[in-house]
């Protein structure tokens, strides 16, 4: 099993701190340093920083929004970064959420399946340096009746396939992720549920391709926070707030794809109650309301030994490269925990 670092999002006062962690995980011999974007930074312009300013890891995207780009523009921008990198950039997508796409893009969530399957098939088109042209429901080109013509990509990527992610959480959207990408970005993930959450409808997605899940990678984002094991309530209660935001307040009522992952987990009825309290703007209790056991499962807590055995049952699971995001209030704790989570891999035995 591989490690990963992801760094969220750019902007929220800790960038100099990024780049550090980043040439540090760099160092380290961390496999993917990933980026995210919303409706705040991007994540192109953060990765071609760390980028420049690292030498081995790749850099990926986690994610580059579909409603944000055109899949010509997302063809372009994953060629370039992979040139300048020397061949180190993975390109991770998503459809991001109905708030996000129809109030900040103007892009209506509709049919995300049928427009990420076309999207992909763009993009790939595209990145082949073959002439584009693509007929579909939601994009066709050239535009008929106009002077649109078949074009071709300038740049020459680094390689001729840049592995490409799809952040996906529903079954049916994992069902389609194995079968046309080249790994799955998972949030959330708790090694004893993800045969059933994740692996299965990933599975029967490789089926459908002619594949197994041989070399398909299964890259979760995982929190990390490093302690003694007397403290990990304490350690699990810094995570309350991001879990209530993610369960209680991500996507609407009806469309909270990572409530119905916690129901999923066997956790509907406290789902149910921290979207409640949180969409009521109690905010506080709906943090409260989070089961102390969701955040332990879902993140890793306490000394190198402890994270080290749940490292273990991660891999155990199926779990090919982990992506830490570690918690600290500072730069130092921040690394801390960065080697925290070398050490852990190499003491559960599953350093490369």
């Amino acid at each position: 099993m591989r490690l990963g670092i992801n760094l969220g999002y750019w902007g929220a006062g800790m960038d100099a701190d990024n780049l550090a962690v980043a040439q540090e995980a760099d160092r380290l011999g961390y496999a993917v340093c990933w980026a995210a974007e919303a409706y705040g930074s991007d994540a192109a312009t953060v990765l071609t920083w760390v980028a420049a300013q690292t030498e081995r890891i790749d850099v990926g995207s986690a994610i580059f929004q579909i409603p944000a780009r055109q899949p010509a523009m997302t063809a372009m921008t994953a060629a370039t970064l992979d040139s300048l990198s020397g061949g180190r950039f993975r390109l991770g997508l998503g459809v991001s959420g109905p708030q996000v796409s129809e109030g900040w893009y103007g892009v209506k969530f509709d049919k995300p399946l049928a427009r990420t399957r076309e999207y992909v098939e763009i993009v790939r088109r595209a990145m082949s340096r073959e002439r584009l042209t693509y007929e579909g429901e939601h994009w066709t080109l050239p535009l008929p009746d106009g002077p649109g013509k078949p074009i071709k990509l300038t740049v020459h990527p680094e390689r001729t396939h840049i592995p490409l992610y799809i952040a996906a959480i529903g079954p049916k959207n994992l069902e389609q992720t194995g079968e046309i990408a080249d790994g799955a970005l998972l949030i959330f993930a708790a090694a004893e549920h993800l045969e059933e959450t994740a692996l299965r409808p990933l599975r029967a997605g490789r089926e459908k391709a002619g594949r197994t899940l041989d070399g398909f990678d299964i890259c979760p984002t995982v929190p990390l926070a490093v302690g003694d094991d007397k403290d990990v309530t304490a350690l699990a209660d810094t995570f309350r707030p991001y879990t209530a935001l993610y369960v209680g307040g991500m996507g609407s009522r009806k469309q909270n794809f990572y409530n119905r992952l916690a129901g999923r987990m066997g956790y509907e009825r406290q789902a149910a109650e921290i979207q409640d309290t949180y969409l009521s703007g109690d905010k506080q209790g709906a943090a409260a309301a989070v089961p102390h056991e969701l955040i332990d499962r879902t993140t890793l807590l306490g000394s190198v030994d402890r994270i080290a055995d749940r490292m273990k049952e991660y891999a155990g699971a199926g779990v090919t490269t982990l992506t830490l995001a570690p918690a600290g209030f500072t730069l130092e704790e921040r690394l801390t925990a960065l080697r925290a989570g070398t050490e852990a891999l190499e003491r559960a035995g599953l350093a490369e």
